[in-house]
C-alpha cells in the first residue's frame, strides 16, 4: 500500500490513524458480546471510591481490540521490518502478559491478578530482550540526550558475548532503560482507573509520538504510533463514561511498553518521561504515598492514584479525566517543543 504513497509520509501517518479508528469501532461491540456471553468482566477493588462498585462486571480486556486493530493496520500498510518487528513483539507480549493478568482476575475473582513479581519478572524479560535486539541489531546506540544539556554515554561498560557475530551487553543503558520500560509499562497501567482516562491519554500521547517519529524520520514508528493513538480513538466510543467496557492490563501494559519501546527507537528516552508525564504522576503519587504511609502511618493524598484522590474531593469523574486530559496534552507538547527545537538547532549546527 505505501509504494503509491512513498512521496506522502504524513497522509501515511493519518491513514493508519483512520484505518486503526475504523477496526477498533467495528470489532469492539463483538468483543463485547463475546465477553458479555462468557460473563468476564471487571473486578472492582473493594478499598476503592464507592462510587465504583456500579462499575462490577462490566466487560475488560478491551485492550485485545486495540491490538488486533494495530496487527491489521500495520499489515495492510506492509511496513514489517525488522524495526517493526520487534516493536510490535514488545507490544504484543506487554499485553499478553496484560491479557494473563486479567483472565487470572476473572477466573479467581478478584481484583489483583497476578502477583506483583511474577509480573516484574515478566516485564523485565520483555523489555531486556527487546533493549539487546535494539542496540545489536537495529544499531540503537546506548547514548541518552538531555536535551539542551548533555549526552550521557551508557556504553561505556559494555560486555560482549562470544555468541554469532557477537552480542553486545551495554550494561548501564540496559539498566536504566530497563527500568524506564517496566515504569512505563506500570505507569500506564495506574493510570487506567477512570472512564476513558487511559484511552483519551494515549491518543494524545501517541499522536505526539507519531509527531517525534515523523521528526526523527522514522515512517514505520510514525505509523504504528498512529495505530495505537487510532485505536484508542476507536475504543474511546466505548469506553467514555460511563464505560461499556474496559481495557484492562491487557491494553494499558501494551500501551505503557509501546510508549517507551518507541522512545528507545527514536532516542527521546528521557523526553518520554514528559510526554507520558501524566502516567509518571499517576506512579509517582502512589509511590509517595506507600513511602510516606510506611514510614509515618500517614497519607498525603485522600487516595492513591492520584485521580483518586481528587474523587475523594467530590470531583466527578469526567471532570477529573478531562482535565487530566489536558495536562497530558500540555506535557506532551511541552516534550515535543523540547525535541522539535533540539532537533532544528543540530540540524542548523547550532550544537
Amino acid at each position: 500500500m505505501l509504494q503509491g504513497y512513498a512521496q506522502y509520509p504524513s497522509f501515511i501517518v493519518f491513514c493508519s490513524i483512520a484505518m486503526c479508528v475504523l477496526f477498533s469501532l467495528i470489532i469492539t461491540p463483538i468483543w463485547k458480546r463475546i465477553l458479555k456471553k462468557s460473563h468476564i468482566g471487571q473486578q472492582v477493588r473493594i478499598d476503592g471510591p464507592e462510587t465504583h462498585y456500579v462499575k462490577q462486571g462490566t466487560p475488560t480486556m478491551g485492550g485485545v481490540v486495540m491490538l488486533i486493530a494495530m496487527v491489521l493496520t500495520i499489515t495492510i500498510m506492509g511496513i514489517w521490518s525488522p524495526e517493526v518487528i520487534a516493536l510490535v513483539l514488545a507490544i504484543l507480549a506487554a499485553g499478553l502478559l496484560g491479557l494473563i493478568d486479567d483472565v487470572s482476575k476473572v477466573v479467581f475473582h478478584r481484583s489483583l491478578g497476578l502477583t506483583p513479581t511474577v509480573k516484574l519478572i515478566f516485564q523485565f524479560l520483555i523489555a531486556t530482550v527487546f533493549i539487546l535486539y535494539a542496540v545489536n541489531a537495529l544499531g540503537i546506540t546506548p547514548i541518552v540526550t538531555i536535551p539542551f544539556i548533555i549526552d550521557l554515554d551508557l556504553g561505556v561498560w559494555t560486555t560482549v558475548l562470544p555468541i554469532g557475530n557477537g552480542i553486545m551487553i551495554p550494561w548501564l543503558y540496559l539498566i536504566l532503560i530497563d527500568i524506564l520500560l517496566v515504569g512505563m509499562c506500570n505507569a500506564c497501567n495506574l493510570a487506567d482507573g477512570l472512564d476513558g482516562l487511559a484511552a483519551g491519554s494515549s491518543v494524545i500521547i501517541m499522536v505526539v509520538m507519531a509527531a517525534v517519529s515523523y521528526r526523527a524520520d522514522s515512517l514505520s514508528c510514525a505509523i504504528i504510533s498512529g495505530a495505537l493513538a487510532g485505536g484508542c480513538i476507536g475504543f474511546l466510543w466505548h469506553n467514555a463514561f460511563p464505560a461499556d467496557i474496559f481495557m484492562g492490563d491487557t491494553g494499558s501494559l501494551a500501551l505503557g511498553m509501546g510508549l517507551a519501546c518507541l522512545s528507545v527507537l527514536t532516542k527521546t528516552e528521557v523526553l518520554s518521561i514528559i510526554i507520558g508525564g501524566m502516567y509518571v504522576v499517576e506512579a509517582f503519587s502512589v509511590f509517595i504515598q506507600v513511602l510516606h504511609y510506611k514510614r509515618t502511618k500517614k497519607r498525603i493524598f485522600l487516595m492513591a492514584p492520584l485521580h483518586h484522590h481528587f474523587e475523594k474531593k467530590g470531583w466527578s469523574e469526567t471532570k477529573v479525566v478531562v482535565r487530566f486530559w489536558i495536562i497530558t496534552g500540555i506535557l506532551s507538547s511541552f516534550g515535543f517543543a523540547i525535541y522539535f527545537s533540539w532537533t532544528l538547532l543540530i540540524k542548523m549546527g547550532a550544537v
